[in-house]
């Protein structure tokens, strides 16, 4: 990961900006997982403009509360890495699920099979609409208590804990292998059965439908609305970001981002404990 503090790379002025689409960890959010004031004030000046403002996030939907109070507007957010729109107006507990692009239990199995056989040592968790399990090998890595534990192929199976549930993503996680080279070789091993990606430091990766991404979803939710991709202008700073950032009309690397995101973006902005999105936002609504 690299840091900066210089001042936003940012692209020359060009169709101005109907939506603002931004992920959460590592870019809206501080690392203590605050929204500071600046980013608050500057996303309802954005709303305030007419500019809608998307949270895309590889989060679950009951991990945003973080937001939940700065859902201006429509209060839409992309989960899952773009398997699921969801409402977030009902506030905790009470999120509803407008739109769900699943991942089959037939290619998940596949992929824990493929995976397997690629990188012993894998270990798996499996998340769905509402509840999580995972297999009992699976670290500590996230901020809940499982609602079963088994392995992977009992929990994708027909008959498995919530199967009346729709899969949106599995993750997968290795003990010692290099991050960036679990993700390629995951990619290659598991082909077009799904769509692979990361957003953690350690060794873990999301595995969503084969044409689920935060770029494809966002697209989709775009479309309804009439707004064409260079009407957007999009923040991340992670591998799972990148069709995202590339899809949009102007994309900004967030200063801590991973090398590839800083390649792939338009701009670049100043680190999230430095509000890079506000940054870019205030002076995008100085051009307006």
């Amino acid at each position: 990961m690299t840091s900066a503090t210089r001042q936003p790379e940012t692209p020359a002025a060009g169709i101005p900006p109907r939506l603002i689409a931004t992920d959460l960890d590592g870019t809206l959010l501080r690392d203590d997982k605050s929204v500071s004031p600046r980013t608050v004030a500057a996303l309802a000046a954005a709303e305030k403009a007419g500019i809608e403002v998307f949270f895309v996030t590889g989060r679950p939907a009951r991990w945003m509360d973080v937001v939940s109070d700065h859902v201006h507007g429509h209060g839409l957010a992309i989960c899952g890495n773009g398997a699921a729109v969801v409402d977030l107006h009902g506030g905790p507990g009470a999120h509803r699920f407008v739109k769900v692009r699943e991942l089959t239990r037939e290619n998940a199995l596949d992929a824990v099979r493929l995976l397997r056989e690629a990188a012993p040592g894998t270990v798996y968790a499996v998340e769905q609409t509402y509840g999580f399990h995972q297999e009992p090998d699976y670290p500590k890595l996230h901020m809940e208590i499982p609602d079963h534990l088994a392995p992977a192929e009992d929990l994708l199976a027909d008959d498995g804990p919530g199967a009346e549930e729709p899969v949106l993503k599995i993750l997968a996680y290795h003990p010692t292998m290099d991050p960036d080279a679990f993700l390629t070789l995951s990619r290659l091993a598991i082909g077009d059965r799904a769509n692979v990606t990361r957003s953690s430091p350690s060794a873990l990766l999301e595995i969503s439908g084969p044409d689920v991404s935060k770029a494809s979803t966002l697209a989709l939710c775009c479309a309804e609305r009439g707004i064409s991709h260079e009407e957007v202008v999009a923040f991340g700073d992670m591998p799972n970001d990148l069709e995202m950032l590339t899809w949009a009309g102007q994309s900004y690397a967030m200063g801590n981002a991973h090398p590839d995101v800083i390649a792939a973006a338009s701009g670049r902005t100043v680190a999230n404990n430095d509000d890079g999105v506000a940054v870019v936002i205030e002076r995008l609504l100085e051009r307006k």
